[in-house]
């Protein structure tokens, strides 16, 4: 009997001794609350706290308990003063219970206050004092103790009525606190506060008798007013909450979440947004999301996944942008960028044909609707200009984009990469913000690796939202180093918003290397900027898909982006990689690699792979009299009299765009006119065809009159003044001079066009004119 009485007390525990559904708790990288999210059991229950602060300590044990650190769990003086009080007033009035009997009776929830009951909670009492110390049953207690209404445990009651942690409450606080759970019901707008404000001042006077706090202490805490009615617990990451509730249930199920975030940067990205987002709203823009990652470890340390305005849901703010695939715009360029000059197939300085073009049934335009012929690399980067980067997407190939994409992180590629087509690299294709801040950051890791001596390092993994969760599988980077460096040197040329072009001159300007963004009919605009130390990416849009006329990522997005730069304060640049760079002449026209007709060259920086691109095709040989005013040759000019010098050549389209915008381009000089009769040598083509394209297929709408529609067929020719003869089909159309520009309506069906200069060059295009059944 001995023994089962022995083996009833040492397992009379229960296990756990709670059992209790917990709110979901996210805190920041230091412990400091973000957000919360009620208990299964609509109750604001914290998880158990481990520690008790000091004023709290000393006012519970004060107004509960105050031999508790003295007793075992029963103390025999309370309960010999509490017979005999209940014994004079023939009933109930003190049940002597400790702050460890409260436990227990708190872990036994919904047992009746019989004299037997109180015999178990003893007992149980006395068993908890021999498993935990006294910090420990503190601990429980205050984590469980009923605080009014649906609010249980200190942690919540702290954040409920003062809108603060335990820890940074006065001695007044923490006394209305204490004096709660014995009556919790006193806590109530406009009822029982007078009750309530008297038991926390005789708890005040209690400590400055125990010698807790001095009369000045006490006279202060008294005119302390108490709380006027429950504050709304922080809601500054809710959409981060609500991810981790959704894909680690697990993880929200344990109620304390440490995340990677830091509290200051983001309640001063959600004061940004909200700012921003207060300007856009009148304009029809009423979502936005932002992202701060730390490159190195890839932690989320602000995470705003939409605008913090929830009186109502009509545009979808509870939506979390920041996981939501949307069209990437220009987003992706750099990638290609950076992946042509880690292949060797691209030098920063390469000049890039701008022109109309049409690549199967799509025809690319640049957002400003104009051309510039042809453009160095870095400047198509820098610019966004769309033409010269299908060009480049076409010469790499889709299909080894998407792979690098894919390798760089990107798992939203869910179709085959012939179906996205070159529109891949302009916003054919949907990413997240997490995903491509990610890549972003990924590039700079990639640096910082290099700059640390740790290049084989893992450069290349999806950011994280919690510290020390990931899991990093070995990879080959799929970008060196060297190509990552020129890529950032390329998109520090970006034109920020509302900012001088000499912002570096400034003291206070950061080198930021950064890349906007506008997605087809202006539904997303993006800005994904990066530093050694921080990636910051900023989405801004209709939730619901809809465009609207200023949404551009460099109107909408981009001056956010600067701003969460300024909070973060970055500092310094990457380091050049100089081992991977390799110093190589280049023509200092064309930009491409000096070739042997190239007069003017300088030197660049590029990876080894460089070391295998082609020569200047621009730079050729001419023949010309001794004023270089006109070309010669043998037949017409004597060979002591003839100058051979090197000469600048585009081929037509590109040098029709290209001498617009540069006044220094010298078109090659004509043939002087006894010249023609002789020549006999090759000459570059002086025509293209614009439109229609050679082979290509059209379709000339019917008018609402009946009749069909007129196209305007184009050409460009190297010297503009000369007369073109148009015919079609053998049938003479007309002449042009200067604007090489003709108006048909061609019948359905295949075509020839034949045009034919006054120095008796020709060009032939096939076409097909189309049906409506077609």
């Amino acid at each position: 009997m001995l023994f089962m009485s022995a083996f009833w007390f040492w397992n009379c525990l229960p296990d756990p001794l709670f059992d209790a559904s917990f709110s979901t708790v996210l805190v920041d990288r230091d412990g400091k609350l973000l957000s919360a999210a009620i208990a299964a059991d609509e109750q604001w229950r914290f998880p158990p706290r481990t520690r008790v602060p000091e004023k709290i300590r000393k006012a519970f044990v004060a107004y509960e308990d105050k031999r508790f650190f003295s007793h075992y769990g029963v103390d025999p003086l309370a309960f010999l003063r509490a017979m005999g009080q209940n014994l004079r007033s023939r009933k109930v009035v003190s049940g002597a219970s400790t702050i460890t009997m409260q436990v227990i009776r708190l872990a036994r929830q919904g047992q009746p206050r019989t004299i037997r009951e109180k015999l178990i909670e003893m007992i149980m009492a006395l068993r908890l004092e021999l498993s935990l110390n006294k910090e420990d049953i503190l601990a429980l207690y205050v984590s469980h103790a009923p605080f009014g209404g649906n609010v249980v445990g200190l942690d919540a009651a702290s954040w409920r009525y003062f809108g603060r942690e335990p820890e940074q409450l006065s001695w007044a606080e923490s006394a209305m606190l204490a004096v709660l759970p014995n009556s919790p019901a006193l806590v109530h707008p406009g009822k029982n506060r007078i009750r309530l404000l008297k038991k926390r001042n005789d708890l005040l006077d209690k400590l400055r008798e125990t010698g807790a706090i001095d009369d000045m202490s006490c006279t202060l805490g008294k005119e302390e007013q108490l709380p006027p009615a429950p504050h709304s617990l922080p809601m500054l990451a809710p959409h981060l909450l609500a991810r981790i509730r959704k894909e680690s249930a697990d993880i929200a199920d344990r109620g304390r979440i440490q995340t990677s975030l830091n509290k200051q940067f983001q309640t001063r990205s959600i004061e940004i947004l909200d700012r921003y987002h207060a300007l856009l709203a009148s304009g029809g823009i009423h979502n936005a999301a932002a992202l701060i990652l730390d490159v190195n470890s890839g932690q989320a340390l602000a995470y705003v996944g939409n605008v913090h305005d929830f009186r109502s849901d009509e545009h979808g703010n509870y939506v979390d942008i920041i996981t939501a695939p949307r069209s990437t715009g220009s987003t992706l360029k750099p990638f290609l960028y950076a992946g042509m000059i880690a292949a060797g197939e691209l030098l920063p300085t390469q000049l890039v044909p701008d022109i109309p073009t049409k690549l199967g049934g799509f025809r690319p335009q640049n957002f400003s609707e104009t051309y510039q012929g042809a453009v160095p690399a870095s400047m198509a980067l820098a610019r966004s200009l769309n033409v010269p980067t299908v060009r480049l997407l076409s010469s790499y190939s889709v299909d080894r984009f998407s792979a690098l994409l894919k390798r760089l992180g990107m798992t939203t590629l869910h179709r085959p990469a012939q179906q996205y087509g070159l529109s891949l690299i302009i916003g054919g294709a949907e990413g997240s913000l997490w995903e491509l801040t990610g890549m972003y950051a990924s590039m700079a890791r990639r640096l910082n690796n290099y700059a640390t001596n740790t290049p084989d390092a893992p450069a290349f993994f999806p950011p994280t939202y919690q510290i020390g969760t990931r899991l990093i599988a070995p990879q080959e980077n799929p970008l060196d180093a060297a190509a990552c460096w020129l890529t950032f040197e390329a998109m520090l040329e970006v034109v920020r918003p509302g900012a001088e072009s000499a912002w570096e001159y400034f003291p206070s300007a950061h080198k930021i290397a950064w890349k906007t963004g506008t997605s087809y009919g202006f539904r997303d605009a993006w800005a994904i900027g990066v530093t050694p130390q921080y990636a910051v990416g900023v989405w801004v849009g209709n939730a619901d898909g809809e465009g609207r006329p200023n949404l551009t990522g460099s109107v909408a997005a981009a001056p956010i982006l600067f701003e969460l730069f300024d909070v973060v304060q970055p500092h310094g640049w990457f380091p050049a990689p100089e081992l991977d760079l390799v110093p190589i002449e280049v023509c200092a026209k064309s930009g491409y690699r000096a070739g042997p007709n190239c007069e003017t060259r300088k030197t660049i920086r590029v990876p080894r792979a460089a070391l295998r691109a082609g020569s200047c095709p621009y730079c050729q040989i001419i023949h010309t009299d001794s004023l270089e005013q006109w070309r010669v040759h043998s037949n017409c000019e004597p060979v002591a009299a003839i100058r051979s010098r090197s000469w600048f050549v585009l081929p037509p389209a590109m040098e029709w765009y290209y001498k617009q915008a540069h006044s220094d381009y010298q078109p090659l000089p004509p043939y002087r006119d006894d010249c023609l009769a002789t020549l006999t040598e090759t000459n570059t083509p002086a025509m293209t065809l614009m439109y229609p394209p050679r082979n290509g297929k059209i379709y000339i709408p019917i008018e609402l009159s009946g009749q069909r529609g007129r196209v305007v067929f184009e050409l460009a020719h190297r010297t503009p003044q000369k007369s073109v003869y148009w015919h079609l089909d053998d049938q003479y159309l007309g002449e042009t001079r200067d604007i090489h520009q003709v108006s048909l309506a061609p019948s359905p069906g295949e075509h020839t066009l034949t045009l034919v200069d006054e120095d008796g060059e020709f060009l032939q295009s096939r076409f097909t004119v189309l049906t409506k059944e077609e």
